[in-house]
């Protein structure tokens, strides 16, 4: 009998877990200006590194919560302040097999390093518009054609 209560136990804490998830994912995207988007985290091997996540549009800030951890804080904070496009492309290579094939591929500098973002070519319109839309005296902000 001790080896189903213990079955029975795994099975608990896997479900709570689960729970705690899509609770977590509840209370990010509750208050809108969420946007599915993939970030990449790790640049060591070319085409891979990208994690899948939520973005939530803050006055001018994008944070950006990974999709599968328990954290409610952002893993990532990107000020529009800091934010420059530099150019988007298609996925290609080992990126085609982990993005969705609608999605395209943003490279921005910030003022601490290059980042790349990942987004459905739908949501991207909105996020230009958000960088276009800063304040003034904001750091200037274009895209480059590509």
């Amino acid at each position: 009998m001790r080896v189903f209560e213990f079955i029975g136990i795994v099975v608990l804490a896997f479900i709570a877990l689960l729970v705690l998830l899509f609770v977590r994912r509840w209370v990010i995207v509750r208050g809108g200006g969420t946007i599915e988007l993939s970030f990449r985290i790790s640049t060591m091997v070319n085409g891979r590194g990208w994690a899948p996540g939520i973005g939530r549009f803050v006055d001018d800030e994008l944070w950006w919560y990974r999709m599968f951890s328990f954290s409610f804080r952002p893993r990532r904070v990107l000020s529009r302040r800091d934010l420059t496009v530099e150019g988007r492309r298609q996925p290609d290579g080992p990126e085609r097999l982990a993005l969705p094939a609608d999605w395209m591929i943003v490279r921005c500098t910030g003022r601490r390093a290059p980042v790349e973002i990942a987004m459905a070519h739908s949501t991207l319109t909105g996020f230009l518009s958000w960088i276009e839309a800063a304040p003034p005296g904001a750091a200037s902000t274009h895209l480059a054609a590509s």
